[in-house]
């Protein structure tokens, strides 16, 4: 049974949803990822999902876009994201995956990058500008490695390709809770809850159901797993606490703080 099903099935048996974490790679160096990566986990979070930096990317918003900035700027490559995976996952018995668009995979070559990445103790890799449509060498290669495959599912998405998506994921659901770019936002939307209860049918007993895009608060993790999702994904939120706090001992508090208090608020209703 892989690392990223384990999980669930632990937090299930809790009665609690997971918190995913998500950080940039290399922000604001390679060395002090695995050390933010630590007190996240030590405040609570059940699986960290490293972004690989990129030049141009279409989905973040400004906070992740800087981070990215920052990190490339510390020579952060490809390469070093893997390390740095394989050096959290040597500390700690958590999932670990990398969210990356398809170009530097692409490049530098499917299968060749995924394989490396297992070997790098990676669970899962998420693509978000690769349609489940485009995906099939890439799902074989990952399959061939033994990596899950995690797609992303938004507002926009039709009965017909949700259900496709469904059958590609493994790991679990990514499902964008709103239109736009991410970042933090003050509440979760009505209609985000009315998504989550649409969408949580076709994923049950199939792959657990895992909402990102704007959560940043207790509140806004407990609505959403409320409404039926198996995890919170939470990224802004500690992208800024790591960009404006004074120091790397202050930053390391700070983020353990907020996985603490995010993570009291997963506790499912049954």
């Amino acid at each position: 049974m892989n690392s990223i099903k384990q999980a669930f099935e632990k937090l299930k048996k809790q009665r609690t949803a997971a918190l995913i974490a998500y950080i940039t790679a290399g922000d604001p160096t390679p060395e002090d990822t695995v050390k933010i990566a630590e007190a996240l986990i030590e405040g609570g979070v059940d699986i960290i999902e490293l972004g690989l930096p990129f030049s141009d990317p279409i989905a973040d918003g400004p906070t992740i876009q800087n981070a990215s900035l920052r990190a490339l700027k510390a020579g952060t490559t490809p390469l070093k994201v893997l390390e740095i995976a394989q050096e959290i996952k040597n500390q700690h018995d958590v999932p670990v995956t990398v969210m990356t668009y398809y170009n530097p995979v692409f490049r530098f070559g499917t299968e060749k990058f995924l394989c490396s990445a297992k070997k790098h103790l990676v669970d899962g890799f998420i693509v978000p500008d690769l349609p489940v449509e485009e995906a099939d060498e890439y799902r074989k290669a990952a399959k061939t490695c033994g990596l899950d495959t995690i797609f992303l599912a938004s507002p926009a998405t039709s009965e017909e390709r949700l259900k496709r998506i469904i059958d590609a994921s493994s790991g679990f659901l990514y499902l964008v809770s709103r239109f736009g770019v991410t970042g933090a936002q003050e509440s979760v939307q009505e209609a985000t809850v009315h998504l989550i209860k649409r969408i949580q049918p076709y994923t049950t007993d199939k792959v657990p159901l895992a909402v990102g895009f704007g959560i940043s608060k207790p509140e806004h993790v407990k609505r959403v797993v409320n409404a039926g999702a198996d995890a919170a994904i939470v990224g802004s939120a500690f992208i800024n606490i790591i960009q404006n706090s004074k120091d790397k001992k202050e930053t390391l508090r700070n983020l353990k703080t907020k996985a603490e208090e995010l993570k009291a608020a997963t506790k499912t209703k049954n």
